[in-house]
């Protein structure tokens, strides 16, 4: 384990040594709970939001894009057999449950980064009107 001399202020080090105090621990180790609490707070946040990123990132395959504006194409055409039409209801209901998770991702993001939603979608390239009908 390595050394680190810090100077404090007289009251910074009172404040240490008072809570160090109420929780019955020695100093050093009270500062080292503490940094360390500090240290995986600020990393389960940025698990968090990598994770919420990765959740805002999921979308259909390329296959699965192609495949739905082919079904589409074949609608407008009147030309979907029943089976094609089942098909097109179903990629349009999970494309759908795919867009919910992806506004709640981003919402609890602009929360994270306590930033508004339409600043959150700016900074990620994604233009709020793709949620509109």
């Amino acid at each position: 384990m390595n050394t680190i001399t810090l100077q404090l202020s007289s009251e910074l080090e009172q404040q240490l040594l008072s809570a160090a105090t109420e929780q019955g621990i020695e100093p050093d180790l009270y500062i080292l709970n503490t940094l360390q609490e500090r240290f995986q707070t600020h990393h389960s946040a940025s698990t968090t939001e990598a994770e919420l990123i990765q959740q805002i990132n999921i979308g259909l395959s390329q296959s699965e894009w192609e495949q739905y504006h082919t079904l589409i194409a074949k609608r407008q055409a009147e030309t979907l057999t029943p089976n094609e039409h089942q098909q097109l209801i179903a990629t349009s209901d999970h494309l759908e449950k795919l867009n919910v998770q992806r506004v709640q991702a981003l919402i609890k993001l602009a929360d994270l980064r306590h930033q508004p939603l339409p600043k959150v979608m700016a900074s990620l390239g994604i233009n709020p009107n793709l949620f509109s009908s």
